[in-house]
């Protein structure tokens, strides 16, 4: 058996084996298979495909590359969500603080950006001090006592992933349907949670383009979560414009807090109620309306918000300190007429740009620049209103960039939805 056999054979589109699978991870995660050769074999897997039991056998194989995570010490049932990336998508630093104020328990490791999306623990990492690496004991110890953490995965953890990933990032393979569900599910599976809800993101600023390849995706991760005993559901969501206003790390903390204040955007906290009633009415066995009541209170009543501060002060953060750069330049919009549409991937270019995401694993970030829009889909605008600010420190971009991301209309008449559906089972 060896690496050029098994390229060959996907090249020629033909199925590989457990054992041919199971080598190709063990030998790469061992540097014996050449970074050129796996890179090789990851777009043969993009342009052919795998079938469901090549795409199972590639999860176990991650999954069996690092440790799991062992939560035998924390009581209850443990819930974890994970999103397929999105701009502006902040929806954990909302959802997860709400789900602990209803004595839920999520326990989350999260990651860090890379391309165009931004990653939850760079966000976190905003607040002063705030401390994403917690050790198995503090971690456990935190969820039993405040029903939340979310920390940054150990380097022991999935380490196949971690390796693939950034092969993918470079090597135009992010957007294969088995490469993606064997990342995600290979990471949930590490983390152990019981309950996993996947926020499978659809549109331009998304991986995944069209509902079609998001259904098949969505069947293939419920799928293999039943292979492992895990209850997996995955919902659709638009992301054919940033979700909520911001984007970028310190201001989408920001704008979370607004959120959990009770002034959080339209599309986001319509996306943040949804996956909360899926996990509320799952955890405490409520029909769907009850669950959402149950959401929506937790965040007028304020339990939502006073769980974040919590949480926040517990992992060493300083709220009153977030990072957020003050040279501010508003960009004016040349135009009147409804925004029909906001191009998300290229703010997220622009955000890049910027400085506040990450090209490669060990690029240095800002924390403090990025987006926040004052207009979305569906506004009116006249000529001379501000479409959004730019908030910039050592990096710019042309304004005139900014402004051929909206499009304009004399009229509105776009149905577009927020929620396009919810999958928990498939055969």
């Amino acid at each position: 058996m060896n690496i050029i056999e098994i390229i060959n054979k996907k090249r020629l589109n033909d199925v590989l084996s457990k054992e041919e699978i199971n080598y190709v991870i063990n030998s790469f995660i061992k540097d014996e298979i050449k970074d050129y050769q796996m890179s090789a074999l990851l777009m043969a897997i993009t342009i052919n495909g795998m079938n469901f039991d090549e795409t199972l056998f590639l999860t176990d194989a991650m999954l069996k590359s690092g440790d799991r995570l062992d939560f035998s010490g924390i009581d209850g049932l443990i819930v974890d969500k994970h999103s397929t990336g999105g701009i502006g998508d902040k929806v954990t630093l909302i959802l997860a603080p709400l789900l602990a104020s209803l004595n839920i328990k999520v326990a989350k490791m999260s990651g860090r950006s890379l391309g165009y999306t931004g990653g939850t623990i760079d966000k976190l990492e905003s607040i002063k001090n705030f401390n994403v690496n917690l050790s198995n004991t503090d971690f456990m110890n935190q969820v039993n006592e405040i029903n939340l953490a979310i920390a940054s995965p150990s380097s022991n953890l999935d380490i196949a992933d971690k390796k693939i990933y950034a092969l993918r990032d470079v090597t135009a393979t992010v957007s294969s349907i088995p490469l993606i569900a064997s990342s995600i599910m290979s990471k949930k599976l590490a983390s152990n949670a019981d309950f996993i809800v996947i926020d499978i993101k659809i549109g331009a600023g998304a991986l995944i383009k069209t509902k079609k390849e998001a259904i098949k995706l969505a069947h293939v991760l419920i799928n293999i979560g039943k292979h492992y005993q895990k209850n997996v559901s995955c919902i659709l969501t638009n992301m054919n414009q940033p979700l909520g206003y911001a984007i970028g790390n310190g201001l989408e903390i920001k704008e979370s807090i607004d959120a959990l204040n009770g002034n959080g955007a339209k599309d986001l906290m319509e996306v943040v109620y949804s996956i909360a009633s899926i996990i509320i009415s799952k955890a405490k066995n409520i029909d769907l309306k009850s669950a959402f009541n149950e959401a929506y209170q937790s965040i007028q009543n304020k339990k939502a918000y006073n769980k974040f501060l919590e949480f926040v002060a517990r992992q060493n953060g300083d709220i009153k300190n977030i990072e957020v750069a003050n040279d501010i330049e508003a960009v004016i919009s040349d135009e009147t007429g409804y925004i029909i549409g906001i191009d998300a991937d290229k703010i997220g270019k622009l955000v890049l740009e910027l400085g506040a995401l990450r090209l490669n694993s060990d690029d240095i970030i800002d924390h403090s620049v990025g987006i926040v829009l004052s207009k979305k889909v569906g506004d009116f605008v006249t000529k001379g209103e501000v479409l959004g600010r730019i908030y910039k420190n050592k990096k710019s971009i042309d304004l005139n960039d900014f402004k051929e991301c909206f499009t304009f209309d004399k009229t509105y008449n776009n149905k577009d939805k927020t929620i396009y559906g919810m999958i928990e089972d498939v055969k």
